[in-house]
């Protein structure tokens, strides 16, 4: 068995290499950036490769060679099933809606006209949101009217920068406060101001679309569930002081008695359904109690993980203790290469 991995010192990279090297399973590091890619991988059985939504060579041709690759057959990860919505929030909606999962819920125009007459018609808060971003990044609470046509009309006008730089800003203040951050961040969001990072030129600017989602009161927190290899394991993430939005908050539970086993139920069937390698969802809780999607990913700070105490199988049977999702990842492609591999035989 032979795995090539993108050679980075970002993302999963590290602990994949780390948990192949201490079971034995060969590794090749190849250069995904390459042009000749394709040809570093003769040899090698799969490709492992943490493309991210801020990094600009990944943003251009990480998912073409990806699947370029499964296209042929060569085993991937993430593979098609766990990262074509990556990153990209309307898809998530439709593909939310295919499966007929529980999620909170959205709505998206692509015409002006058709979103001004919504707006006339429904009633506040809602939450706007660009198609991408992590982090709680391109995301607003519009409380009237009034702010929703302002948004529409820039949606389908000047767009939106895919970088928030004085929204940035604030979040590098508010984690310097916090003592999460180094005052130094202050200086760099500072500079973005004037100079935005490589991603958002890479992508643009958002326009031609609104997305908006039903805001949920009453949550002082929210859910991610993250499905693996079937195995699932969770953190709580409580809002910012004085705003709704709980990703990239910093401030996390960890305890199994912080969830509701409900949203693990969910997790795993909805994974299931998808025929995810990967999949970590977000959820909040309607009036009503009900646990609902908000969003989905593939990928995670590996690090934030690292205090889980546990987790879940399929029944729901806590299994307590540290363990490497990271190395679950990389026993879920050997897993697919093996199953190829016997029926090739």
């Amino acid at each position: 068995m032979k795995l090539a991995i993108h050679n980075s010192a970002r993302g999963f990279h590290p602990r994949w290499v780390a948990w192949c090297e201490a079971n034995g399973i060969e590794v090749k590091r190849v250069d995904c950036h390459a042009s000749d890619i394709i040809a570093q991988l003769q040899g090698c059985d799969g490709l492992m490769w943490h493309h991210s939504q801020m990094g600009p060579a990944d943003l251009l041709a990480a998912k073409g060679i990806l699947q370029a690759l499964e296209h042929t057959g060569f085993p991937v990860f993430p593979d098609w099933r766990t990262a074509w919505h990556f990153d990209d929030k309307l898809s998530q909606k439709y593909l939310f809606e295919a499966l007929g999962v529980p999620f909170v819920p959205t709505w998206v125009f692509l015409d002006q006209k058709s979103a001004l007459k919504w707006v006339e018609e429904t009633q506040f808060p809602k939450v706007f949101k660009l198609r991408g971003g992590a982090g709680s990044a391109n995301v607003q609470l519009v409380r009237t009217r009034a702010e929703a046509c302002k948004l529409v009309r820039q949606a389908f006008g000047r767009g939106f920068p895919n970088y928030d730089a004085w929204g940035s800003l604030q979040e590098r203040w508010r984690k310097v406060r916090m003592g999460k951050a180094a005052p130094m961040e202050l200086l760099k969001g500072a500079a973005r101001v004037f100079y935005p990072p490589e991603f958002s030129r890479v992508l643009g600017r958002d326009y031609g679309y609104a997305y908006f989602q039903e805001f949920m009161p009453g949550n002082s927190s929210d859910t991610r569930i993250i499905v693996i290899g079937g195995k699932a394991f969770a953190l709580k993430r409580f809002v910012r002081e004085n705003d709704f939005r709980a990703s990239g908050s910093g401030n996390f539970a960890y305890a199994r008695e912080d969830f509701d086993e409900r949203c693990v139920k969910i997790a795993f069937q909805a994974t299931e359904q998808l025929g995810s390698q990967c999949a970590a969802y977000d959820f909040v809780f309607d009036p009503d109690g009900n646990p609902l999607i908000v969003e989905i990913s593939y990928g995670f700070v590996k690090e934030v993980y690292d205090p889980c105490t546990g987790y879940w199988d399929p029944d729901l049977t806590w299994h307590p203790g540290p363990f490497n999702p990271q190395g679950w990842m990389v026993d879920t492609l050997i897993k697919t290469i093996r199953a190829r591999q016997d029926h090739a035989a």
